[in-house]
């Protein structure tokens, strides 16, 4: 019972701390807190597949229609603690939808497997602020601000639809997105094997409260799977380049317009 006293005591010691395990022992290695500014990451399917390397067999399941999240990330480099647990019970209420919203599109790799990994490496640097402190409550949280950014909603309204022909403009995906998402943000894209400019991801900046506008220098994308991008690790889109929003194909995920 030693160690799971020793980690309760250095969780509720107060920001100053954080843990990592090594052989059964706790180390203290960074402040608890030690970030301001807090990344939401929204991630597009119809994009993700054909960025995907094809040794890694991406499935989109028939349910999965919408921007789908890529995860909260603190901005803070380095994981928080390895030695906070999460288990299926802890998601066992929010799976139906989590599964829906926040789904890992990679075979080789299981929706909870997906989950753990972005709760260790960031769900725990964020359970320093209220309303993320435990498993559950970030996920909670996490889909609280999805449904908020319906950056979806916000693209369909303006006329931006996915299409293998039509193009857009950096300047037409700004101005659906900045009324919903502020003006500290980043519209990302990656470049296919034609070379396209695709629209893959939007990456929000927030304050601890979750408000807009916090600007601080991110930490680098995570290096999971689900940024094993052939080309990149996605780049902001260009402003003078045409964009395209390729739809998503169940059939052919790596190669939607092919």
């Amino acid at each position: 019972m030693a160690a799971p006293l020793l980690l309760v005591a250095i969780l509720l010691s107060g920001p100053a701390l954080t843990c990592q395990c090594t052989n059964d022992l706790f180390q203290i290695e960074k402040p608890f807190c030690g970030w301001e500014c807090i990344t939401f990451a929204l991630m597009w399917p119809g994009a993700f597949c054909v960025g995907l390397k094809k040794s890694l067999e991406c499935n989109i399941p028939q349910y999965i229609q919408s921007w789908t999240i890529h995860g909260l990330w603190p901005m803070y480099q380095g994981t928080c603690c390895r030695c906070w647990p999460i288990f299926p019970s802890d998601l066992e209420e929010l799976e139906p939808e989590i599964s829906h919203l926040w789904p890992t599109l990679l075979k080789t790799t299981s929706n909870f497997t997906f989950w753990k990994n972005e709760w260790i490496k960031h769900g725990s640097c964020a359970a320093c602020v209220e309303g993320m402190n435990s498993p559950t409550r970030y996920f909670q949280r996490t889909l609280k601000l999805r449904g908020h950014f319906d950056i979806d909603r916000a693209l369909m309204d303006a006329g931006i639809k996915p299409s293998c022909n039509k193009t857009y403009q950096f300047e037409d995906l700004h101005s659906a997105l900045a009324p919903i998402i502020g003006d500290k943000y980043e519209i990302q894209c990656l470049k296919d094997d034609e070379g396209r400019e695709l629209l893959i991801q939007v990456k929000i900046s927030l304050f601890r409260n979750f408000t807009l506008g916090c600007h601080k220098t991110p930490q680098a994308e995570p290096t999971d799977a689900r940024t094993a991008w052939k080309s990149s690790e996605g780049h902001p889109c260009p402003k003078d380049t045409p964009v395209f929003y390729f739809p998503i194909s169940y059939e052919h995920p790596h190669d939607p317009c092919d």
